[in-house]
C-alpha cells in the first residue's frame, strides 16, 4: 500500500520546505495594500496585491517600532519579511518586519550613503556642537510661515518668555527650491545675529522631509556661527539636519522648550538671588559697621586728640583742686592773720596812745623806759594820741611814779 500522510505532516514538511529556502526567510515584496485591519491585540493583517496576484500578509505588534506611518488602503508599499506556512489553514503568508513606502527605499539608500559620508569629514562630531545659549533673547525660526510648526513654536516661546523676540524667515520646507530656501533662511538669521536658530517643519513622509537630509542643509547648519537646533517631524523622524546640528529636538515645540528659558523660572531665580544678595550685603554692612566702631573706640583711645582732651581735662580737674586747695590755704592764712593782726592790736603803740598812754624818747630817739635814761635837763620828746611833745627834764624821781594815782 502506498504511504499515506496526514494534513498536519503535509503541512509540517511544507512549512520545513519553507523555513529551509533562504530567499523566503529575508525577502522584500512590493504591492498594493488592501484588506487591512488593525487588531486590538496590536497586530495589522493585510494583504499585498498587483496586478497578476494577491498575498496575505501580518505585522505583529512587537515588529510595529519598525512602522513610521499609519498603512491604507491602496498604498504602494515595499514589506520587508519571511514567507512561512500557517500549519493550522496549511496557508503561507508573508510575516513582515519592516514596511515602507514604494520609493522610499531609493531615499533611504540615499540618506544612508551621506549619513556616512558626512559622518566620516567629522560633521557629527560632539567636539563641534556649539552650546545653545541659556538665555536667548532673540531666537530665529526657519520654517513654513503657515504651517503648525511655527504657531507651537510662537505658542510655547510665549508661554514661557513672551520677552523674547521671535524673528522668522519664512521658508519652503518641501518641494522645489526648498533646499535653497532653508539655506538662505539660515544664512540670513546669522546675518542677523539671532541667539539661536530653529531649523524646521512639522510631520510627512520621508519626500516630504527629504530637503532636510540634503547636503547643502547639513553644510549651511555646519557652516553655520549661531547655534542651531534641529526640529523636524515628528519624534520617529531622524534625518541628517539631526545629525549635524548643535542640538536636536523631537518636534518643534520641543525646540521651543529647549531655546526660550522659562520666565517665571528665571524671574524666581532672580528674586531669590536678590534676597540672597541683600541678606549677604545687609551681613557685611553690619559686619563692617562693627569693625569700624571697634576701629573708632581704638582710634578715640589712641589718637593724639583724644590724649589732649583727656590732659586738657586732667589739668582742669588739677586747677580745680589747685583752687580748692589755695582757697583752703587762703582761708587758713586769713584766719591766721585775723588773729596775728588782734595780737598786734594789744600791742600797737598807737592804740595804747589812743587809750592815754604816751610814748617818749631822749634827743636821739631812743625810747626811755627808765628814769635811769635821763637827767635832769635833758630833752626829750613825749608823744600822745594827737601830737609831740618837747621838754626839758627839771627832776628825775625813782621808785612807781603811779603809786596809785595819777601824781
Amino acid at each position: 500500500m502506498r504511504n499515506v500522510y496526514t494534513v498536519r505532516q503535509v503541512n509540517a514538511y511544507i512549512k520545513n520546505m519553507f523555513s529551509q529556502d533562504f530567499m523566503l526567510n529575508r525577502i522584500y515584496v512590493k504591492g498594493e495594500v488592501s484588506n487591512c485591519k488593525y487588531h486590538t491585540s496590536g497586530h495589522i493583517y493585510f494583504s499585498l496585491k498587483d496586478e497578476s496576484g494577491t498575498i496575505a500578509c501580518v505585522m505583529f505588534a512587537g515588529a510595529r517600532s519598525g512602522l513610521s506611518f499609519r498603512m491604507q488602503e491602496g498604498q504602494k508599499v515595499v514589506v520587508l519579511g519571511s514567507v512561512a506556512v500557517y500549519e493550522r489553514d496549511g496557508k503561507y503568508q508573508l510575516y513582515a518586519k519592516e514596511i515602507i513606502l514604494d520609493g522610499v527605499g531609493d531615499l533611504y539608500e540615499r540618506f544612508e550613503a551621506l549619513k556616512k559620508e558626512l559622518e566620516e569629514t567629522g560633521m557629527f562630531a560632539p567636539q563641534y556642537k556649539q552650546p545653545i545659549p541659556r538665555y536667548a533673547k532673540t531666537v530665529g525660526i526657519v520654517t513654513a510661515p503657515t504651517g503648525a510648526a511655527v504657531r507651537d513654536v510662537i505658542h510655547v516661546a510665549g508661554r514661557r518668555n513672551p520677552y523674547v523676540q521671535l524673528v522668522l524667515y519664512p521658508a519652503l520646507v518641501q518641494g522645489e527650491g526648498a533646499v535653497e530656501s532653508i539655506v538662505r533662511g539660515i544664512r540670513a538669521l546669522e546675518r542677523y545675529k539671532v541667539d539661536v536658530i530653529i531649523v524646521g517643519r512639522g510631520g510627512g513622509s520621508i519626500e516630504d522631509l527629504w530637503a532636510f537630509n540634503e547636503e547643502a542643509v547639513a553644510r549651511a547648519i555646519f557652516d553655520c556661527g549661531v547655534p542651531v537646533i534641529s526640529a523636524v517631524g515628528h519624534e520617529t523622524d531622524v534625518l541628517i539636519s539631526d545629525f549635524v546640528a548643535d542640538l536636536r529636538a523631537p518636534t518643534p515645540s520641543a525646540a521651543a522648550e529647549l531655546a526660550v528659558s522659562e520666565y517665571v523660572v528665571l524671574e524666581g531665580r532672580m528674586l531669590e538671588g536678590g534676597m540672597r544678595l541683600r541678606r549677604q550685603m545687609q551681613a557685611r554692612v553690619r559686619e563692617h559697621r562693627q569693625r569700624l566702631e571697634q576701629l573708632s573706640l581704638r582710634l578715640k583711645h589712641a589718637s593724639p586728640q583724644q590724649r589732649l582732651n583727656e590732659n586738657r581735662q586732667r589739668s582742669a580737674d588739677f586747677e580745680t583742686a589747685l583752687r580748692r586747695l589755695m582757697g583752703r590755704a587762703t582761708e587758713a592764712r586769713r584766719h591766721q592773720m585775723a588773729i596775728y593782726i588782734e595780737k598786734m592790736r594789744g600791742l600797737s603803740p598807737l592804740l595804747k596812745l589812743n587809750q592815754g598812754y604816751s610814748y617818749m624818747e631822749d634827743a636821739n630817739g631812743r625810747q626811755i623806759r627808765s628814769v635811769l635814761q635821763v637827767a635832769a635837763g635833758d630833752e626829750v620828746r613825749v608823744f600822745v594820741k594827737d601830737g609831740c611833745v618837747t621838754a626839758d627834764v627839771k627832776k628825775v624821781q625813782k621808785g612807781n611814779g603811779f603809786n596809785g594815782h595819777m601824781p
